[in-house]
């Protein structure tokens, strides 16, 4: 079942800080390192997907301009990955930004997850020039993708 929610949800905040400590295993670093970036308060476009009652993965996305959105948090849960979960969410992320008359999304992964790149790659993203301004380690890969 997939739940379009906030960011206020409690279920979204375990979520995310298990993403986080994912995320530093990945690269090596320490969770205050990103805090900045990672995030999401007063977002009211959550997506999180519940299995048996439980909360096993989460997506979200921020306005950038008015025709473009970004896609954050997206995460499952090392158990139901590759059952699908991660392909509905992004689904209904499009979706409800459709709905709300976007029609672009870009995002924002690592190198070091090529399953992420993939998986976006699979669902139509194309890799583009890098924004974000802050990548000093040189680790971001950007994707676009037009509705």
């Amino acid at each position: 079942m997939l739940l379009r929610t906030n960011s206020d949800n409690p279920d979204f905040a375990k979520l995310t800080g298990e993403l986080d400590i994912e995320l530093c295993r990945i690269y090596n670093t320490n969770p205050e390192d990103y805090e900045e970036y990672n995030r999401i308060t007063n977002l009211p476009t959550v997506v999180l997907a519940y299995e048996n009652n439980r909360a096993v993965g989460c997506g979200c996305f921020k306005i950038v301009d008015k025709k473009t959105i970004e896609i954050k948090r997206m995460f499952i849960q090392e158990y139901h990955r590759k059952t699908g979960i991660a392909s509905r969410i992004l689904a209904e992320l499009e979706t409800w930004a459709k709905e709300l008359g976007y029609s672009e999304a870009i995002l924002e992964t690592g190198k070091g997850q090529p399953q992420a790149i993939n998986f976006y790659q699979k669902y139509g993203y194309q890799i583009t020039d890098n924004y974000n301004q802050f990548d000093d380690l040189g680790i971001s890969v950007c994707l676009e993708k037009q509705f």
